[in-house]
């Protein structure tokens, strides 16, 4: 069985849903969805098909520093997935 086939529905779709099609968006979404999305524990899985969910307005202005999300758990989602490509960056 491939590893498509054994993910789950609500996998496939948060995956889906975090191509946006924005660059600066798409910066952050992309190695989280490839490198940490399918080993996050339950409640990250579940925060980052939140975010993916959020308008690509709101997602530039959390991301860009402009504004801030109104809910602590997804500041600290974006500050992770931020600081992750910041990391591999710079290696």
């Amino acid at each position: 069985m491939s590893e498509t086939e054994q993910l789950t529905l609500e996998e496939r779709k948060v995956i889906y849903r975090a191509r946006r099609g924005l660059k600066e968006i798409d910066i952050y979404f992309d190695p989280y969805v490839k490198n940490n999305y399918l080993s996050a524990n339950a409640a990250e899985k579940a925060l980052f098909a939140e975010l993916v969910e959020q308008e690509d307005p709101d997602l530039l202005d959390w991301f860009m520093e402009v504004g801030e999300s109104p809910r602590e758990e997804l500041k600290q989602l974006i500050q992770k997935l931020k600081d992750d490509v910041y990391q591999s960056a710079h290696i």
